[in-house]
């Protein structure tokens, strides 16, 4: 299933304030043919400790329950 990429980004869009609110923030960097969305954390979030809790609990959390299609999120360096 292809995912639908004005949607990723307006969910995306969605979360981003909550990121913002903590001088984070976060780019999206592709999606592959398997639904696995890549994107970078930017700002606090790039170094924070808890930053792989906020990809798999929120981020990815939120898009495979909003965006069909979505797998998996991963964060990139």
């Amino acid at each position: 299933m292809s995912v639908d990429k004005d949607l990723l980004a307006a969910v995306l869009d969605a979360v981003r304030p909550s990121l913002q609110a903590d001088g984070g923030d976060l780019e999206l960097i592709g999606v592959d043919e398997n639904g696995v969305v890549s994107i970078e954390l930017q700002g606090a979030c790039s170094g924070c400790s808890l930053s792989d809790m906020t990809v798999s609990q929120g981020i990815e959390r939120v898009l495979i329950e909003n965006v069909p299609g979505v797998t998996r999120v991963q964060a990139v360096v």
